[in-house]
């Protein structure tokens, strides 16, 4: 973790011995936005199609660009998924499997943002960072105090912890990115990392947003009501609507239960102390009468786990609604001070999320929706506008993408692909099969440790640790994965193959021992 950085040190000692030639480099280069939202599942952003919501200035990304309806992640936790981003590596080759304890990402190792920095970028990460250690690599940071707050939040800076009373996290990250971006020297590229907290849970909408879709109904998922039949791992899960999913601290019912989150460790009211007088009166607003109709109904059983889930989705949506908003606000500066047409737009989630499938919320699960992200990249001199592609690509690619396209050489223990040849059309893929390895168990989901390989047809699980079962799926018959067909003499030979990819995929990412090495 901590070698020597040859790579790195090169590229200084060129920028030393040559400067001009590398200053007239730099000019020709490409600027880099990296968007990234915490748990925003592609279903939420209406590009991908699903009618859920309407995100138009994210889809103005896609219309100008490529999405790519098969990214996924390797551990689809924040943290672990956000180390992976910024290495090019596998959780057992960073360092950071887990969000739990003192976790804290090892800031000494060779990152992408190190080495543009390094090749003359200016460099900055705005918004979420929830690594557990200052940010390296940048030349500014003005970032979450570990997972943050939506309203009045602290942000840890090189001069210290500010708290910013009165605004909402979403709009504080579009101010600081653009207000950094009006300090560059315009005669050398950037690289912004631009990272929002929503729509992280607990989903608490902005003040304009707060009355937002109230009126509409969502529709339920059709595994909504999963009895996890033949899955053991999912049954005994502690991520559901039904179960886990308080009506104070997530669904803000006052006082209706215990305010305390248990694993999350905080409380509602923590949320509304930061309001400013005006902001906790529009809450009031919305939610206090919400919760007299709620006592009113008496729910119980299905009505209530349904109320649940409208109430949850209402809120996620507010949150992705004021994301969109900010990034158009972002797209419009680009355009206005002649920045966009040099300047490669990425949009993802630190991983995908679930909308109530399986009657779940959260992530974790190398089940698709979880182990799906978004991601909608945007070069108007390399990429065609309004393209898409099916390709298998990974989020450990885009270190390695993001490098090549501004020229610089990728480092050979990188595990990720570059997805250049995909974004200028003279490929159509960089990969046949994706590998993916889960570590954090028990809390706070229970969700199972579990790795394993995922073809274009068909996926094979392996869960271990306190348990020793195995899953496969047929996902042209089955996509919504209710059926494990693991004993399923008749996909006898699927399963030997699928075994001996996944096989060949650990040799290649150096992960031969799987149930081994992680600090149990």
């Amino acid at each position: 973790m901590k070698k020597a950085n040859l790579i790195l040190s090169s590229v200084s000692l060129i920028s030393a011995v040559l400067p001009v030639s590398v200053t007239a480099e730099e000019k020709s280069r490409p600027n880099i936005l990296y968007i990234m939202a915490d748990d925003h599942d592609a279903k939420a952003i209406s590009a991908y199609g699903s009618g859920l919501s309407s995100t138009p200035n994210i889809d103005r990304i896609a219309q100008e660009g490529m999405l790519f309806r098969n990214c996924f992640v390797t551990n689809s936790i924040s943290g672990p998924s956000r180390a992976a981003i910024l290495t090019g590596k596998f959780s057992h080759k960073n360092g950071y499997y887990d969000n739990q304890g003192d976790a804290k990402f090892d800031g000494s190792q060779q990152t992408f943002p190190k080495l543009l920095q390094a090749a003359g970028y200016q460099t900055a990460i705005i918004g979420k960072w929830h690594l557990g250690s200052t940010p390296t690599g940048f030349d500014y940071y003005s970032v979450h105090n570990g997972q943050g707050t939506y309203y009045g939040p602290d942000f840890i800076e090189p001069e210290g912890m500010k708290t910013y009373a009165g605004a909402y996290a979403t709009d504080l990250t579009l101010e600081h990115s653009i207000q950094w971006l009006e300090k560059t020297d315009k005669s050398k590229p950037f690289m912004l990392m631009m990272h929002f907290k929503a729509p992280h849970r607990n989903w608490v909408p902005a003040p304009e947003k707060m009355n937002m879709y109230e009126n509409h109904t969502f529709p339920v998922p059709s595994n909504f009501f999963d009895d996890y039949e033949s899955r053991r791992a999912a049954k005994e899960q502690k991520m559901s609507i039904k179960n886990d999913m308080t009506l104070n601290w997530d669904l803000k019912m006052l006082d209706i239960e215990s305010s305390i989150n248990n694993d999350a460790d905080k409380t509602l009211e923590d949320e509304l102390k930061r309001m400013t007088p005006a902001q906790r009166a529009v809450f009031d607003k919305v939610f206090l009468p919400l919760k007299k109709d709620f006592l009113k109904q008496k729910l119980t059983g299905k009505e209530l786990v349904l109320w649940k889930y409208q109430r949850y989705m209402r809120d996620y949506m507010k949150c992705i609604s004021s994301v969109d908003d900010n990034v158009g606000k972002m797209i419009d500066y680009l355009k206005k001070n002649g920045l966009w047409e040099n300047t490669i737009v990425v949009y993802t989630s630190d991983q995908g999320f679930y909308l109530g499938e399986h009657g779940w919320f959260d992530k974790r699960w190398m089940y698709e929706e979880s182990f799906r992200t978004p991601f909608i990249l945007s070069y108007p001199k390399m990429i065609k506008k309004g393209t898409e592609t099916k390709a298998f690509v990974q989020n450990i690619d885009f270190a390695s993408t993001l490098i090549d396209l501004c020229g610089l050489k990728i480092p050979s223990d990188m595990q990720g692909e570059s997805l250049k040849p995909i974004l200028n059309g003279t490929k159509g893929k960089v990969r046949d099969a994706l590998y993916y390895h889960y570590y954090e168990y028990p809390k706070p989901h229970a969700v199972k440790r579990h790795y394993g390989v995922r073809t274009e047809r068909y996926k094979l699980i392996h869960f271990y640790d306190d348990i020793d079962e195995w899953e496969l799926y047929d996902l042209k018959k089955d996509p919504t994965e209710m059926k494990n067909q693991i004993n399923n003499p008749a996909l006898s030979k699927v399963k030997q193959d699928l075994m001996k990819q996944m096989k060949k995929l650990q040799i290649k990412y150096d992960d031969t021992h799987p149930t081994e090495g992680y600090p149990f």
